[in-house]
């Protein structure tokens, strides 16, 4: 894993050129409901400093906002209206560029209040549902059924050995008891993590934490969902990943980093 990449510099304040538009009717976005995915969204949003133009309903000019940061595991995220104001109360949609090839879209009804100490910052819970044009993130996959997928680390002197619910190009999802959580957050670099995706494909790779998020079943009682992105990973990856994502077969092998 490459510690020595250069950091990520954040935008200045938005300016009226960079307002965007809303996806017009006749564009076919697809919906976003992942609250993992929506939470990577507006992380990077609020890593780069992109803008994001406010609409407030039955308002003619829009407003001009950043996120300031996110809290995936609330999941709440929070608002920055400086050089801006407030919308008033009601509906608003948001409007903001991933990284410049895709718009993402939402909506949001709340009061706008704002941040005790800051009258132009304002919180917000993720929406549930965003549009997203042009996106070009990578398509998930869900574990099937019966079939031996898992996770294998070791973090301050435990072994964790954990069932994976998906994976993409992009990172994986575990689950876990709330007690196996234990030493996991958001943001958490994991190194050389084995993953096991079925009987043919066998991976070394360094995750980072993106999401944390309890949830509930019938069978297995409180559990907690694990978000994770490749913190770095080598074009053969990639490219064996992308091949296993679009068939669902590869040839037996085995893949560090």
């Amino acid at each position: 894993m490459n510690d020595s990449a250069a950091p990520l510099i954040r935008k200045g304040p938005p300016k009226p050129a960079d307002a965007l538009s809303r996806i017009g009717g006749k564009i076919q976005p697809h919906e976003m409901r992942d609250p993992f995915d929506i939470g990577e969204a507006l992380t990077a949003l609020a890593e780069s400093g992109a803008p994001v133009t406010v609409f407030p309903a039955g308002w003619l000019d829009p407003l001009l906002a950043r996120i300031d940061s996110v809290d995936p595991e609330l999941p709440h995220f929070v608002i920055d209206f400086s050089g801006s104001e407030r919308p008033p109360e009601g509906k608003a949609t948001l409007v903001a560029s991933l990284g410049g090839n895709a718009k993402l879209q939402f909506e949001l009804q709340q009061a706008w209040d704002p941040l005790p100490g800051n009258l132009l910052h304002v919180a917000a819970e993720f929406p549930e549902s965003c549009l997203v044009l042009n996106r070009r993130a990578a398509r998930r996959v869900e574990t099937p059924v019966g079939v031996n997928y898992t996770a294998s680390f070791r973090l301050q002197g435990r072994q964790f050995d954990l069932p994976l619910y998906d994976f993409s190009q992009g990172g994986v999802g575990m689950r876990a008891t709330p007690e196996q959580c234990f030493g996991l957050h958001v943001g958490k670099k994991l190194d050389n993590v084995l993953l096991e995706l079925g009987p043919n494909l066998v991976i070394t790779a360094d995750l980072e934490v993106r999401l944390l998020r309890p949830f509930r079943t019938f069978l297995l009682g409180e559990q907690v969902q694990i978000g994770c992105s490749f913190a770095a990973i080598s074009m053969q990856m990639q490219q064996t990943l992308e091949r296993f994502v679009t068939t669902g077969s590869v040839e037996r092998r085995s893949i560090t980093r």
